[in-house]
């Protein structure tokens, strides 16, 4: 087997790739929390805290600050948006939370994994030096959400 050399990620772009670490994070602990049948209100409730904290200001920022360093009809862009919104309703759905965490763990791993293996990459090959500041300066300031008071997974 292969094995992959890491991505060498530019330094303004590391605070939102540390920010997918945690998201990768949270679908593992939704998959533990399944494998353990933990109650579904349980994760429920916690997903619902990681999307405040995690995922509303880090979909915000990628919409703000990069995505448009690329050109707006970028098909890798269309396909960011498209996948956020997906997410965003999965977060959001409270008919079958049981299947929407479900869907939620399997599409967020996917989603970062897509954005940190091709987007962006494509992003930093075509960002100017003075793009890649101004994100640096902006995720200067990077704050680690408090921790969660029910840790299920464990």
């Amino acid at each position: 087997m292969e094995k992959k050399k890491p991505i060498k990620r530019h330094q303004a772009l590391q605070p939102l790739s540390r920010q997918h670490h945690f998201g990768l994070l949270f679908s593992w602990k939704l998959r533990k929390g399944f494998n353990k049948n933990v109650e579904i209100e349980r994760m429920q409730e916690y997903a619902r805290w990681f999307y405040e904290h995690e995922i509303k200001p880090h979909f915000r920022d990628e919409e703000k600050y990069l995505f448009p360093i690329l050109e707006a009809e970028n098909e890798l862009v269309e396909r960011a948006l498209k996948e956020h919104r997906r997410i965003k309703r999965l977060f959001n759905d409270t008919k079958n939370p049981e299947k929407s965490l479900h869907r939620l763990e399997e599409e967020l791993d996917a989603h970062i994994r897509f954005e940190e293996r091709v987007l962006f990459n494509e992003i930093q090959n075509v960002a100017t030096e003075m793009q890649l500041e101004k994100i640096e300066d902006i995720h200067n300031v990077f704050e680690k959400s408090p921790d969660y008071h029910d840790p299920f997974w464990e």
